[in-house]
């Protein structure tokens, strides 16, 4: 994960998509779901969230007990776009609704946990009371998750002064949160709840939301929850002032999959970790990149991991910019250069990791000149972003192309980010292993 992302997803509704939770009644139940999502404002931070896996989790997890058995989710929820995903979802019993930034790069899922004087609305809320919860508990040091030689974080977790499991959290950015490890259950009707789950909740944290950890680690979301796949759909970003835009995302089968293109995950034995490799994030093989119709000369290489990780390409909703390494981000910005390489704001880096940018009055003109941009995986699998999206508006008339050097953030991964994902389906197809993209007109899909 890289550029700090936070998008919104709020205010829940029932459609009609066929899925299989688990529920208190009856554990397969087949039950027909939906929510809606919307954005929350964002905080002006620009600074870089780093491969968040790979900084917390060193091992895989042991298996979190669960008495369910496997279940496909179907859940749909309609979103607002900033520059980030964020989800807001019913958690306890009762049901709070918790703002939280649906994130595929993390495993864990955490939420603000503070006690309330009054009973909370029904609007999300910015954190979450456990003594209103009747399915609240928290984990004992004595949890196989809590144990020092068994460490689910590169800082190990720890027992407070109540012999309770304590966990710390850190991202690159500064970003952090702690407080203790629990279990809870996702209820999303009286009759679809899911088991108890491992999430944090976090008493100290620099940011207002939770995070939805969703990538392929044994305490993410998805795992805990048995989710075989998800989905979402970001739609354009607003460039001038009116309604917020509304996207998508769906726990479960997507009714529009068929127009999809899949690319295989690459997957990686216990035996092949290696240093510079996020073993449990969404890893797929991209192929090359054209710009203005341009195939760049970046050899297929480059955007696979090398003996020692570093290479590999992710696909991760919790960044908001693309990252590309050394070699491919050099030859992006030679042709970016080459074409209206006068006209680059001199001097100036965004975020302390891109450096290709433009002033408000170029803006138009330069998109124009640099052309389309497309991004291609296996199997004729295509990202195509348009003239009119290949520079992000970011802050003060300053415009930049939306692409960074991994290099200046300190990894050595390729990252596609959601800012690249926008007018696209993104499906993660967990039971069979595969990415899939589906180009759409995202905005109001939710409604």
């Amino acid at each position: 994960m890289a550029m700090k992302l936070f998008c919104t997803m709020l205010l829940f509704f029932f459609l009609l998509f066929p899925l299989t939770l688990s529920s208190q009644h009856n554990q397969n139940a087949n039950i027909s779901l939906s929510f809606t999502l919307t954005p929350l404002p964002l905080p002006t931070n620009t600074s870089s969230k780093l491969l968040s896996t790979s900084l917390f989790f060193s091992k895989k997890p042991p298996s979190p007990s669960s008495s369910s058995s496997p279940s496909s989710y179907n859940f749909k929820s309609s979103f607002k776009y900033s520059m980030a995903l964020i989800v807001s979802l019913p958690i306890g019993t009762p049901p709070q609704l918790q703002q939280m930034i649906l994130d595929t790069g993390s495993q864990l899922s955490w939420i603000q946990c503070h006690k309330k004087t009054r009973q909370p609305p029904p609007t999300p809320t910015p954190s979450f009371d456990p003594s209103l919860s009747s399915t609240f508990s928290v984990l004992p040091c004595t949890h196989p998750v809590c144990k020092p030689q068994i460490p689910d974080f590169t800082l190990p977790t720890s027992c407070d002064q109540n012999r309770l499991c304590h966990y710390s959290y850190f991202y690159a950015d500064g970003t952090y949160a702690e407080g203790n490890l629990v279990r809870e259950k996702f209820t999303f009707s009286p009759s679809v709840i899911t088991p108890p789950l491992i999430l944090g909740c976090a008493t100290e944290s620099s940011d207002e939301r939770g995070i939805l950890g969703m990538n392929l680690g044994r305490l993410s979301f998805s795992s805990q929850a048995k989710i075989t796949k998800f989905s979402y759909c970001v739609p354009t970003r607003r460039t001038r002032p009116g309604p917020t835009p509304t996207g998508s995302f769906i726990l479960g089968n997507n009714p529009s999959s068929a127009g999809f293109k899949y690319v295989q995950m690459l997957t990686f034995r216990d035996s092949q970790r290696m240093p510079n490799l996020d073993p449990l994030a969404y890893t797929v093989a991209l192929q090359g990149i054209r710009i203005g119709g341009k195939k760049l000369n970046i050899s297929p290489a480059v955007f696979k991991p090398d003996a020692g990780g570093s290479g590999q390409t992710m696909v991760d909703s919790g960044s908001e910019f693309t990252y590309l390494v050394n070699e491919a981000y050099e030859k992006v910005r030679e042709e970016v250069v080459r074409i209206v390489g006068p006209r680059m704001k001199k001097g100036y880096v965004y975020g302390d990791v891109a450096d290709m940018c433009f002033d408000r009055g170029d803006v138009v003109e330069i998109g124009r000149l640099i052309g389309g941009m497309v991004f291609e995986f296996e199997k004729g699998a295509e990202i195509v972003v348009p003239k009119e999206r290949v520079l992000a508006d970011v802050g003060g008339g300053v415009h930049c192309v939306a692409i960074g050097s991994s290099e200046k953030l300190g990894a050595a991964s390729n990252i596609v980010g959601n800012y690249h994902q926008q007018n696209y389906w993104v499906e993660f197809d967990l039971a069979n292993r595969r990415v899939g993209f589906g180009r759409a007109v995202c905005s109001g899909l939710g409604k």
